[in-house]
């Protein structure tokens, strides 16, 4: 483990566990929000969405920084946000 400025600044086993339910979620609700008829998409948009959506959150599984971590799931509720606006993020 690093220390920086009197803190962790990576995560520990324990820290993922926290957060998996969390992600695991933000993944599910993004998927079924990219399902929506509402969103302006054809077939081939949709699964190109999912396809980076997918990408997105297997490259965010490998990371270990606190900080990484919580700017992603920022970023997945943002996302989940527009999406459940109707717009396309």
């Amino acid at each position: 483990m690093a220390k920086g400025g009197g803190g962790l600044i990576w995560a520990t086993a324990e820290d993922l566990a926290r957060n998996r339910p969390v992600v695991l979620s933000l993944y599910r609700q993004i998927l079924r929000a990219l399902n929506s008829p509402e969103l302006p998409l054809g077939h081939a948009a949709r699964l190109a969405k999912k396809a980076e959506c997918r990408a997105i959150f297997i490259f965010g599984a490998e990371e270990r920084s606190l900080h990484n971590i919580r700017d992603l799931l920022d970023a997945a509720r943002h996302t989940l946000g527009i999406l459940n606006r109707g717009r396309l993020p």
